[in-house]
């Protein structure tokens, strides 16, 4: 835009004068005002830079205007003046045309301010774009930060009620606790090959939740049952990985059950989302809870598909509704 702003200013404000294009002052005046628009350029360029370093829109917008406008005006009408006095001196003027004069510094403070406006217009769209960018990285490594914190919870969490289970077989039934303790290994295998991933598919799901319901039912006997009633598709969806897993130990672990009584927990297919329900029979005598499952569970879903696990209490049902991802093949 340089070359522009040095042919067409003079040409508009009447530079030239008497001054025409077959002589050789003509020319050389055009080379002349088209250094003085780099001038001009550059040295606005290098203020407007410069006063960026200090001065910000956003904490100081009244300041950065003043030094803005003043750092324009004041730089560019003296640098005007003097160089395109210079010019009248120089191409034989009798005395400098000052309605020219006062043309051109008009013109050149109000190009000046104008192409300063546009500058500012697209770093301020640059810096929005870049703390946007900056804000997304930042809000997705808490994200990546909270889900390692989440998960790091179910080993502990899975291995305590394990080990108490255990504990409590060796006591009483030190045969089925073998046998617990070989089916634990197994179990605890697909959590420390999953545990790390987001997803996983929901067959591969239900496969795990039968395998540590057979835990409970050496535990138990018949006073657990498990009602699997999902469809055939379990393929094509996807779901954090222990989720199932979780529901059935809260389950159990909340409410009275026996042989005779047993606690019947469903496991169904509703809207594209799986439902776990039992009916309720709180436990008289319950150790204190630390409301680490559903808690973690929920925080999980919400980092992992921005969707909430829904929670419902009613008619003495307890149920859980947790969405799933369609698979993208």
């Amino acid at each position: 835009m340089i070359p522009g702003f040095g042919i067409i200013i003079p040409n508009l404000s009447g530079l030239f004068g008497h001054v025409t294009y077959d002589t050789w002052i003509y020319w050389l005046g055009y080379i002349y005002f088209i250094f003085i628009a780099f001038v001009i350029w550059h040295g606005n360029r290098y203020l407007f830079f410069k006063q960026s370093e200090y001065y910000d829109w956003f904490k100081k917008p009244a300041r950065k205007l003043v030094v803005l406008v003043f750092a324009n005006v004041f730089y560019t009408a003296p640098v005007t003046f003097v160089m395109i006095y210079a010019w009248f001196v120089f191409a034989g003027f009798p005395e400098p045309d000052w309605d020219s004069m006062k043309i051109v510094l008009l013109m050149n403070v109000i190009a000046v301010i104008f192409v300063t406006h546009v500058y500012e217009t697209v770093f301020l769209i640059k810096q929005r774009e870049s703390d946007l960018v900056k804000f997304e990285k930042l809000e997705r490594a808490k994200a990546e930060t909270e889900l390692e914190a989440l998960k790091s919870q179910i080993d502990p969490h899975f291995m305590f009620n394990s080990l108490n289970t255990l504990s409590y077989l060796i006591e009483n039934d030190k045969t089925k606790a073998l046998k617990f303790n070989d089916s634990l290994s197994d179990v605890y295998r697909y959590i420390l090959m999953n545990k790390s991933k987001e997803l996983v598919q929901l067959k591969d799901e239900i496969e795990f939740l039968n395998n540590y319901f057979s835990l409970l039912k050496l535990r138990f006997g018949s006073g657990v049952q498990l009602q699997n009633k999902i469809k055939d598709f379990s393929d094509r969806f996807l779901i954090p990985p222990i989720s199932l897993q979780i529901l059935l130990e809260n389950a159990v672990k909340h409410n009275e059950f026996n042989e005779d009584t047993p606690l019947i927990i469903d496991l169904t297919d509703e809207d594209n989302s799986v439902v776990v329900k039992n009916k309720i029979k709180e436990k008289l005598l319950q150790n204190k809870s630390s409301k680490i499952g559903l808690k973690n569970l929920n925080e999980r879903y919400k980092l992992i598909t921005g969707k909430e696990i829904e929670v419902s209490n009613s008619d003495k049902i307890f149920t859980v509704k947790l969405p799933l991802l369609k698979t993208t093949n």
